[in-house]
């Protein structure tokens, strides 16, 4: 007989955290939501086990990962806990604001128009175009020459 209980690794359904994967170019992030107890002025972001700061020095990156709890008036409301791979520091940037834009959108499914009118929520699908051969390049042709 089959058992019909959840796998191991699924989270208790408890209404203060949620769940939710971002992906930017070959960066894959999971990132967790949990809703503090009280409301604070600010909300603690950990990515990779370290402090936001320490995960991303540049000032813009650090803006864009707390972007969705910004645009949506959450910031001290929730907190972030992440963890990226692959790609490069901009990639992983990306996959931690769609995942905590998603996690937003779960958490308060009203989110989702303010969520929206800031570009938070739709998947980057822009990619690396591969190299061509007879090319330097993608697109980067050889030099031409007239003689």
């Amino acid at each position: 007989p089959l058992s019909t209980s959840a796998p191991p690794s699924a989270l208790p359904s408890n209404p203060t955290i949620w769940q939710s994967v971002g992906r930017r170019k070959s960066s894959i992030a999971k990132v967790t939501l949990t809703k503090k107890p009280s409301a604070t002025y600010s909300s603690s972001v950990t990515v990779n086990g370290v402090p936001l700061p320490s995960f991303s020095p540049r000032l813009s990156q650090r803006y864009d990962v707390v972007s969705p709890l910004t645009v949506s008036g959450r910031l001290g409301v929730y907190d972030v806990v992440a963890s990226v791979h692959g790609g490069g520091s901009s990639g992983q940037v990306g996959a931690v604001r769609l995942g905590v834009a998603r996690c937003l959108e779960k958490a308060e499914p009203g989110l989702r128009g303010k969520l929206k009118e800031g570009g938070l929520i739709t998947r980057d699908s822009r990619r690396v175009e591969r190299k061509k051969f007879g090319r330097h390049k993608a697109r980067k042709s050889k030099q031409w020459v007239k003689r």
